[in-house]
């Protein structure tokens, strides 16, 4: 009888790490501007990648169709430049897209710090004006040290990369374009989100952004549209223009 009672507790809290498992890999961006860039399929695309030049220009590739960003609502994609800023050993990747002349919107950071016995720790993080709080995507059960880029950030006399790229001056080959449908751009992502290499949590795991002064940029620029959904009540829909140092908003049934 004991041995009876002591399987079927093992099997309860198997099927209950399962569901919260499911429940994190389910966990989905808090607003519509983040519906153009899907951090799950920029994370593939970074542990491929052989140094940041060539995952910022593959991030871009409109054959690649990863980013599909109009934060500014103007029509067209916007183009996500590749910054870093590091402290020590740590590592931290910016996204950041600029708007106009001095003016950026951070959209994630990709933060990369030597964990134990010869590892590092790394996660993909969602800057909180688009992606809500708490917004990550890591690495699950898997050794991130073989990766190229792993190694290329971490190689000796590494000087940290920025981008030579601005508003209104972008490499030959990145062309004006219109976004595509959320339906269209979700089949693009779908073969980088059936991979096992990362999760979306909301448990960070990383602590390399209190060791790099990183003060993260907003552009007045951005619009987002974020789906509210009260407990027990219909979900309303509050359209939000994000402002240095705070957000007009107005909610609608």
């Amino acid at each position: 009888m004991k041995k009876m009672t002591h399987l079927i507790l093992v099997l309860a809290l198997a099927g209950f790490t399962a569901g919260l498992s499911a429940q994190e890999t389910d966990i989905e961006p808090a607003s519509e501007a983040a519906e153009g860039l899907d951090l799950h399929a920029v994370s593939e695309l970074f542990k491929e990648a052989a140094d940041l030049e060539s995952f910022e220009k593959t991030l871009n590739d409109p054959e690649t169709g990863i980013n599909n960003l109009d934060l500014d609502d103007n029509g067209e994609v916007d183009y996500i430049r590749v910054v870093e800023e590091n402290a020590g050993n740590a590592r931290l990747i910016i996204l950041q897209v600029p708007l106009a002349d001095d003016d950026y919107q951070d959209v994630a950071t990709i933060e990369v710090e030597p964990g134990e016995n010869d590892e590092y720790d790394m996660q993909v993080t969602g800057d909180e004006v688009i992606y809500g709080p708490d917004y990550y995507v890591a690495p699950v059960h898997v050794r991130i040290a073989t990766w190229p880029i792993i190694r290329w950030l971490y190689r000796p006399g590494y000087r940290p990369y920025v981008s030579v790229y601005r508003f209104g001056h972008y490499p030959r080959w990145w062309k004006p374009r219109r976004p595509v449908t959320y339906t269209v751009y979700r089949t693009r992502v779908v073969p980088y989100r059936a991979r096992p290499t990362f999760r979306v949590t909301h448990t960070r795991r990383v602590t390399v952004v209190h060791r790099v002064h990183y003060a993260p940029r907003a552009s007045v620029k951005v619009k987002k549209t974020t789906i509210v959904k009260p407990a027990g009540r219909p979900a309303r829909v509050r359209q939000t223009t994000v402002r240095r140092g705070g957000a007009a908003t107005r909610v609608r049934k």
